[in-house]
C-alpha cells in the first residue's frame, strides 16, 4: 500500500510537470490563440472519446446535467483562450504567475456555489497576492495586455473548478471531460463560422505545430486530466493541492530553459511572483491543518 501511494505521489508530480510544460508548447507553436484551442479541444476530444468507448463508460446523463457540461465546457474554451492569449501578448513567466491568483478567486467563488461561510484568512491571502500581482504590474509593464488576460484566465479557471467540483463527485472524469471539450470545441466553431475563419489556410499547419499539438492534446490534456482524477484516489487532498502550486514553478523553469533570455525578468517581477505563491502555500498548510482536525487521520 505504501508503494502504491508512492507510485502515485511521483505520478502526481509527473502530471503536474506536464502541465507546466502546456505553457511552453502554446508559445511553441505558431498558431493564434483561437485555432491553438480548437485544434487543442478537436484533438482532445478525439482522445477522450476512445478512451471512453475502450473502457465502456457511461455517455447518459440528464437533460440539466448536460447544460451544466455546456457551460463548463464555454468556460473552459474560454480560459484556455485567454490562458494562450496571455503567453502569446506577454511571456510564459508573467502568465504563469498571475495565474496563481486563482487560489484568491476560488476563495471568493467557493462561499457563493456552497453556501459556507467567507474565510476570512482566505480573503487575507487573497489581498496578500493582489499585492503580490501589483508589483508584477508595475514591473512588466510592457505586459500589461498579458497580465490582463491571465488574469481573466486565472478567474474562469477557479470558477470552472467550483463548478465542474459538483460534477466530479458524482460522475466519471473521463466521460465529464468529452462532454465538457465536446462542447468547447461546438462553442469556438460558431465563433470561426462566425467570422468566416475556416477556409483552406486554417487547416494548413506546419509539421512542427502538428507535433506540438498532438503532444498537448493527448499528453498535457486527454492524459493529464483522466490521470489526475486517478491518482486522488490514492492521495491527500492537501498533498494534491500543494503539488499543483508547483505547475508555476516547473513551468517558469522550463520556459527559461526553452526560451533562454526572452523569459528573463526584473528582480521586482520575482518579487511579486514569489508573493503569490508564498499565499497560496500558506493557505495550502492552513487548509491542512484544519482538515486533519476536522477528520483526526494522518495525511501523506
Amino acid at each position: 500500500m505504501r508503494n502504491d501511494k508512492l507510485i502515485n505521489y511521483l505520478h502526481l508530480h509527473v502530471i503536474v510537470f506536464i502541465w507546466g510544460f502546456t505553457a511552453v508548447l502554446g508559445r511553441l507553436i505558431t498558431l493564434e490563440a483561437i485555432p491553438l484551442v480548437w485544434y487543442r479541444m478537436l484533438l482532445a476530444t478525439v482522445f477522450v472519446f476512445l478512451f471512453v468507448i475502450f473502457t465502456k463508460k457511461t455517455l447518459r446523463f440528464p437533460k440539466k446535467v448536460l447544460y451544466g457540461f455546456f457551460l463548463c465546457g464555454l468556460i473552459i474554451a474560454v480560459h484556455w483562450l485567454t490562458f494562450f492569449g496571455a503567453i502569446k501578448a506577454s511571456n510564459v513567466s508573467v502568465a504563469l504567475s498571475v495565474m496563481s491568483t486563482g487560489a484568491f478567486f476560488t476563495s471568493l467563488l467557493e462561499p457563493l456555489f456552497y453556501r459556507r461561510k467567507v474565510i476570512i484568512y482566505e480573503v487575507l491571502f487573497g489581498v496578500i497576492a493582489m499585492i503580490g500581482l501589483y508589483i508584477i504590474f508595475q514591473a512588466s509593464g510592457a505586459y500589461f495586455l498579458g497580465i490582463v488576460l491571465a488574469l481573466i484566465s486565472a478567474f474562469l479557471s477557479a470558477l470552472f473548478s467550483v463548478i465542474n467540483g459538483k460534477y466530479a463527485k458524482r460522475y466519471q472524469a473521463s466521460s465529464i471531460a468529452l462532454y465538457e471539450l465536446g462542447f468547447g470545441v461546438f462553442c469556438i466553431s460558431l465563433f470561426l463560422l462566425f467570422r468566416g475563419d475556416f477556409n483552406v489556410g486554417f487547416f494548413v499547419l506546419s509539421s512542427s505545430d502538428w507535433l506540438y499539438l498532438f503532444i498537448l492534446a493527448s499528453v498535457c490534456t486527454a492524459y493529464a486530466f483522466i490521470a489526475s482524477v486517478y491518482v486522488m484516489r490514492w492521495i491527500s487532498p492537501y498533498t494534491v493541492m500543494l503539488t499543483i502550486n508547483l505547475e508555476p514553478v516547473y513551468g517558469i523553469l522550463l520556459a527559461l530553459w526553452v526560451f533562454g533570455e526572452s523569459e528573463n525578468m526584473s528582480p521586482q517581477f520575482y518579487y511579486g511572483a514569489i508573493v503569490i505563491l508564498a499565499t497560496v502555500i500558506l493557505n495550502g498548510i492552513i487548509k491542512n491543518r484544519v482538515y486533519r482536525k476536522s477528520k483526526q487521520i494522518p495525511l501523506g
